[in-house]
């Protein structure tokens, strides 16, 4: 079997859509050694790091400015599909050609600009929203992250269960209670972190409602004058999707117990979790949620909303609140921090629902539906 992927994420590996694309072709090289892989990279990909041994690089050129993605997206990747003969191409992303010269798998990691409106305002935004949506309904099969997005696809975008196949992400195996722990006490320095702290790591659009934390540590200050560490490359604030955030901590009055990291190195990432007294996870929407179990993977506590994949995803892994209740995640952080034996627990918990996410079992399933859908075409 010749599997052609859509590389337009690769050289963003710290986006969600980027980790996906590059955790699933290390894993399928490693569970299918005689697949043939070919990556169709874009035009303003220059250099190819951390390739797979063995796979494929078909470099493109192409259009720039705002309408290059879709003119790579509909006309260059499913020519380089027939070009190079691949039996299945795959757009690890929702981003898929209306027509294409193989079978179409297309993973669908959320349905964000239609769950949530707006995430597609202009018209743009929406013009593109109704090209991939129609586009999608024409894919042999359709792979996402949850059992919960799957039903939001159905719902959204009226496409049979049985076409649909959730395929769980997984921490990559640097995310550990003990591995690299050497390196904890340099990146605590490197941040200037104190020695006990609540930790968001994440964007900071209204779908992450980081608002709601705040909120919730003006309780918490009430009880514990632990600080709020805030990690993630800031945004430009002000707008209806970033909402200023600063201002809005300095508002409450907790500007002073808020630290703002900024940009965090993907390799300091696990040091940071496990130096963390709690990880906090407010959002409201979520495919997946991989931070969630990349801290349990490392040993902290959790506490998230209750909402959409996070409970599915979870388990009894996180103390999960109601969402938009800042007072019950004030209680829960408090719980976590000046409870031990329910710290314990709760640690215990996450560890062990960590450990049923693995990319071997993600490259499995995805492959299990190349097979499928390889079986399906005609002729």
């Amino acid at each position: 079997m010749h599997v052609a992927l859509n590389g337009w994420f690769w050289d963003q590996p710290h986006t969600g859509s980027g980790q996906y694309l590059r955790g699933l072709l290390h894993a399928l090289r490693r569970a299918a050694p005689d697949v043939q892989l070919t990556l169709v990279l874009p035009p303003h990909t220059a250099e190819v790091d951390d390739l797979p041994p063995g796979v494929s690089v078909v470099p493109t050129t192409g259009p720039g400015g705002r309408w290059g993605k879709v003119w790579f997206e509909q006309r260059i990747f499913p020519r380089m599909v027939a070009q190079v003969g691949a039996q299945i191409a795959h757009v690890p992303y929702w981003g898929p050609p209306l027509t294409a010269p193989a079978p179409l798998v297309v993973s669908v990691l959320d349905v964000i600009p239609l769950a949530l409106p707006d995430y597609a305002r202009g018209f743009r935004a929406r013009l593109y929203t109704a090209l991939v949506s129609a586009a999608v309904r024409g894919a042999a099969h359709i792979l996402t992250l949850s059992h919960a997005a799957k039903l939001d696809i159905e719902e959204h975008l009226g496409i049979p269960p049985a076409r649909i196949t959730p395929t769980y992400l997984a921490p990559d195996e640097r995310y550990h209670p003990r591995l690299g722990a050497e390196r904890d006490a340099e990146v605590k320095a490197k941040y200037n972190l104190p020695d006990r702290f609540v930790l968001y790591l994440g964007g900071f659009d209204v779908r992450k409602q980081v608002n709601q934390l705040l909120l919730a540590y003006t309780y918490v200050l009430q009880g514990d004058d632990v600080p709020l560490v805030l990690a993630g490359r800031q945004p430009r604030w002000g707008s209806p999707l970033f909402p200023d955030l600063p201002k809005y901590a300095a508002d409450l009055g907790i500007a002073d117990s808020v630290q703002w990291l900024g940009y965090v190195d993907e390799a300091d990432k696990p040091a940071l979790y496990r130096l963390a007294s709690v990880f906090v996870f407010p959002s409201r929407y979520e495919g997946f949620g991989l931070p969630v179990i990349e801290a349990m993977a490392c040993g902290t506590p959790v506490v998230a909303n209750e909402v959409s994949s996070l409970p599915e995803i979870v388990g009894d892994g996180a103390f999960l609140v109601e969402p938009g209740n800042a007072r019950a995640m004030a209680g829960a952080i408090i719980a976590l921090l000046i409870q031990e034996p329910l710290r314990q627990t709760q640690i215990n918990a996450g560890l062990a629902q960590a450990t049923r996410y693995s990319w071997r079992k993600t490259a499995q399933q995805t492959l299990e539906v190349y097979r499928r859908a390889l079986a399906a075409a005609p002729g």
